[in-house]
């Protein structure tokens, strides 16, 4: 495997991205985040429901099933997208070349940026639907999970529908780096899930391959697509890579986050049973590091998490461990990396963008302490 890229990088200079993740306010005059995009992401949600129209009323109904007004999540993923395009509204060398949107010829870069966005949310509802039929998930987003609902074959092929729909929009921007960066990342998202279904005993027990497969699973998604907003801006390959830092790191900090709450949250809280994946036998970052501690522990994972004593044994461990504590400040590390690779773009003047990076380091924040 080739070696990874989670290095905790250079030691942050600036006391502005020292969060502590004991802390749950936001400071008072920060922008909130979903506001500054609420218009276009009502809009964006309009449009999603438009391309996901299926021919066949079943499929339809699946397809849209998470795109339906009042389940479409919290819409995390195109919020940052959305940000990062104002965020990156530098001054670019060259003008793209027109696209075809909506029937009509268009060189607009905030429309080609939106189009990410909504391809972006497609491949991560089709990643939702597959998880959920290999994991036999009865719940999502606090009501009944598709396959539980409308059973794993209509599941899988909503899932697939959705994906053939984010690749006809991918192809409209015709730009063969932005459509290979989004097709690298559901080639990740598979490589992810794989990884995850066939451990070896010593990959189950490593904090490395567990970062590798996270990666691949929840941050290339938000990384490959902020990079692609910069890239349809004609940003520098610098500022491209900042953006993908920033969601890399943002993407981490969020499924470690995740870890923490599927042992400390509430079934209610997180739309989904709480301790779901040491149920389902998955071994997160807080059972890992509980293990650096207490080595007895691996004999317990190696022998699996069917039997609801091993449950009971583990979580016994964990409590003794600073796994919980050990897995948030990993967390904040991340965060405060994504906050630093916002802070290195072009200065930049302009009230907008000023908001709209302050609202981007503000959502590292926001990851962090979030408990749902």
């Amino acid at each position: 495997m080739r070696s990874l890229i989670f290095s905790k990088g250079p030691a942050l200079h600036s006391s502005r991205y020292l969060i502590h993740h004991q802390s749950s306010s936001i400071v008072e005059d920060e922008h909130d985040p979903f506001s500054l995009v609420a218009d276009e992401l009502s809009l964006l949600g309009n449009k999603l429901r438009a391309m996901v129209v299926a021919e066949v009323p079943k499929l339809a109904s699946a397809a849209e099933y998470f795109f339906k007004m009042g389940v479409e999540g919290k819409r995390f993923r195109p919020t940052v997208l959305l940000l990062m395009s104002t965020a990156l509204n530098l001054p670019i060398h060259e003008a793209p070349p027109p696209i075809e949107i909506g029937g009509t010829l268009t060189t607009d870069v905030r429309l080609r940026q939106q189009r990410i966005a909504e391809i972006t949310e497609m491949i991560h509802v089709a990643s939702l639907l597959h998880d959920d039929v290999l994991d036999d998930a009865d719940t999502r987003r606090g009501i009944g999970s598709l396959n539980f609902v409308m059973g794993n074959k209509l599941a899988v092929l909503a899932g697939d529908f959705l994906l053939s729909r984010a690749c006809v929009a991918l192809a409209s921007l015709k730009n063969t780096e932005v459509v290979s960066l989004l097709a690298k990342v559901v080639e990740h998202l598979v490589t992810g899930e794989t990884m995850q279904m066939t451990t070896t005993s010593d990959q189950r027990c490593s904090m490395e391959y567990y970062m590798q497969k996270t990666y691949y699973k929840t941050a290339s998604l938000i990384s490959n697509s902020c990079k692609a907003i910069a890239i349809l801006a004609g940003q520098t390959a610098e500022v491209a890579m900042l953006a993908f830092e920033y969601g890399k790191n943002l993407g981490l900090a969020f499924q470690l986050i995740d870890d923490v709450l599927d042992f400390t949250g509430t079934s209610a809280s997180l739309g989904k049973g709480s301790l779901s994946d040491i149920r389902h036998g998955i071994v997160t970052a807080p059972i890992l590091f509980a293990m650096e501690e207490f080595p007895q522990l691996r004999a317990i994972v190696d022998e699996g998490f069917e039997n609801p004593a091993n449950v009971d044994l583990a979580l016994e461990y964990l409590g003794k461990s600073r796994g919980i504590q050990r897995t948030r400040e990993l967390a904040v590390e991340h965060a405060n990396l994504a906050a630093a690779a916002i802070d290195s773009l072009p200065e930049n003047d302009d009230e907008d963008v000023r908001k709209s990076r302050k609202a981007l380091i503000d959502l590292t924040h926001r990851v962090i302490t979030r408990t749902k």
